[in-house]
């Protein structure tokens, strides 16, 4: 694992937290499920620009999906 790496699970993950309290509070199911990926998909990914691709993937999904 290298800096970068580190830094973007750290802003995703951060980010992530954000959406699962959302979708906790407003009861939505997308981003509350965005938002635990967003936590826990850099554990599993070493590879950094495959991080901010799927990262940025996460954050959009919550935007275009409406249920």
């Amino acid at each position: 694992m290298n800096t970068s790496s580190l830094f973007w699970g750290f802003l995703f993950g951060s980010i992530g937290v954000g959406f699962f309290i959302y979708g906790k509070k407003q009861q939505r199911m997308i981003p509350l499920f965005c938002g635990v990926a967003l936590m826990v998909f850099p554990y599993f990914i070493s590879n950094t620009i495959a991080v901010v691709v799927i990262g940025v993937a996460l954050m959009a999904v919550p935007y275009f999906v409406r249920m």
